[in-house]
């Protein structure tokens, strides 16, 4: 079985696990990751609108705009890193690329912390996504430049003791759950 063989049987198997996780969701479960992001008040960050059954990260965001910049993820194009745009609880929104729903007007802005959406996680920091590998040029590009923390959001159902990782995939530094957080360093 190839690599992408792997990666797509991984994939359905967690996509399954976090329909039923996401179906099980009676809300609150972002309350662990703005208890994280209450230590980063002020340093600008970059969260996810949520599509299809991912965990909603939304009123961490709200709550940590009320404090410093928050963006949303922008696709620009295939192949190319994320940008991100400024995003409010308030801010008008259009549709991009995938479903996910962007600023109006762009108000690009660096992030420092990026609030990764994932398929799939290891303990160790693992993360497998949709496979476009626009997260792993991201913060490829972002951590060339500057120290930058990868936070992956997922509910717990989503852990997998290992993934099939290549050499690009970019590693995250702490997993927040809707149970737990888990620190890689």
């Amino acid at each position: 079985m190839t690599l992408t063989e792997q990666k797509a049987a991984v994939r359905k198997q967690a996509y399954e696990a976090r329909k039923a996780a996401f179906d099980l969701d009676a809300g609150g479960a972002s309350g662990l990751l703005s208890s994280v992001l209450a230590g980063y008040r002020g340093v600008p960050l970059a969260g996810y609108m949520p599509i299809r059954s991912e965990i909603d990260p939304l009123p961490a965001m709200a709550e940590a705009a009320a404090h410093g910049p928050v963006a949303v993820p922008v696709i620009l194009g295939d192949g190319k890193p994320l940008s991100f745009s400024r995003w409010t609880p308030d801010r008008p929104l259009r549709e991009g690329p995938f479903g996910a729903r962007v600023p109006e007007v762009d108000d690009f802005l660096e992030p420092e912390i990026l609030i990764v959406p994932l398929v799939a996680f290891t303990r160790a920091g693992g993360r497998l996504g949709y496979g476009g590998g626009f997260y792993d040029r991201t913060l490829e590009q972002l951590r060339g430049r500057r120290a930058t923390l990868a936070i992956g959001f997922a509910y717990g159902a989503q852990e997998m003791e290992a993934l099939p990782l290549e050499p690009t995939d970019q590693t995250l530094d702490m997993i927040v759950t809707d149970s737990e957080v888990i620190d890689i360093s």
